[in-house]
């Protein structure tokens, strides 16, 4: 069975930083991109950040680049979003998502991606 799953979101202060993790089971870790989404009440899901584990490249949202950091622990089938200077904005749920192949002109779009995890809550307050 395929399995995303996210954890580390929590409630943290302006300012503060979270990281969270994607846990991967139930398929071939090695041939899927990761990203990580977020949709915040009343507003569509948008696409923040991914990792490419065929060539390691990284892509962020203008409206986190700088702040939140992606990376991945092949040895433990996991991608992480390290997030710092968290602002009350950043404040959403966060999906991870598993699709076979990103380029830099699509790795933000939803329907290209082929799993998703159940998402992990993130408040900041202000």
């Amino acid at each position: 069975e395929v399995q995303l799953v996210e954890s580390g979101g929590g409630l943290v202060q302006a300012g503060g930083s979270l990281r969270l993790s994607c846990a991967a089971s139930g398929f071939t870790f090695d041939d899927y991109d990761i990203g990580w989404f977020r949709q915040a009440p009343g507003k569509e899901r948008e696409g923040i950040s991914c990792i490419s584990r065929h060539d390691s490249s990284t892509y962020y949202s203008d409206s986190v680049k700088g702040r939140f950091t992606i990376s991945s622990d092949n040895a433990k089938n996991t991608v992480y979003l390290q997030m710092n200077s968290l602002k009350p904005d950043d404040t959403a749920v966060y999906y991870c998502g598993a699709v076979r192949f990103v380029s830099p002109h699509s790795w933000d779009k939803i329907f290209k991606y082929d799993y998703w995890g159940q998402g992990t809550q993130v408040i900041v307050s202000s």
